[in-house]
């Protein structure tokens, strides 16, 4: 079985800007670049996935199709950096969505563990190694559910903290370096 380490998009790994799908305008936050560089140089091989709620679709902002150049990029910015992404995984739905198809309650969406099951399966991974990291507590709660280690970036995007035993991160640090460097400590 595969170790993976699972990503959020806006706000951990790159910058937050709502609704973005411009990759010109995508840039990695403070610390991925050293985080890859870590993870990168340990001896335990990790898959790399981004799981990324992408509301905008189902809000009408967007396409979905217009995520495809996105992945593209981002897969550009891992390699850039000598690592691979594995895959990028996005749930297109909201429950309040103008776009009829899109507009579900569904289980992809984070906190649910859909996008984390399905990568598991596609790509045997064992989740119980593995690690979500994210920027607020639906990431924690959709790893934690899933069965992964988690790490909160405590970086002020979390504005409700409604804690619970699902909500509970294992670690919280500042940003993605200080999340390789505890990733490196636990191996």
């Amino acid at each position: 079985m595969e170790r993976a380490i699972f990503f959020d998009k806006d706000g951990t790994l790159v910058e937050n800007i709502p609704y973005n799908v411009d990759p010109r305008k995508v840039t990695f936050t403070q610390g991925a670049n050293q985080a890859l560089s870590i993870l990168s140089g340990l001896n335990s091989e990790f898959q790399y996935h981004i799981v990324t709620n992408q509301a905008g679709v189902a809000l009408g902002y967007f396409e979905e199709s217009d995520l495809y150049p996105l992945r593209d990029h981002l897969s550009g910015m891992f390699e850039e950096l000598g690592a691979k992404l594995t895959d990028f995984h996005y749930c297109p739905h909201h429950p309040e969505g103008k776009i009829q198809e899109y507009s579900i309650l569904c289980h992809c969406r984070k906190p649910g563990v859909e996008m984390l099951k399905r990568a598991s399966q596609k790509y045997q991974i064992n989740l119980s190694q593995s690690w979500m990291i994210g920027d607020i507590l639906d990431d924690v709660e959709s790893g934690k559910r899933a069965g992964c280690r988690t790490i909160l970036l405590d970086n002020g995007n979390e504005t409700e903290w409604i804690l619970n035993e699902w909500r509970m991160p294992d670690f919280k640090v500042r940003d993605l370096e200080e999340a390789a460097r505890v990733i490196a400590g636990v191996l």
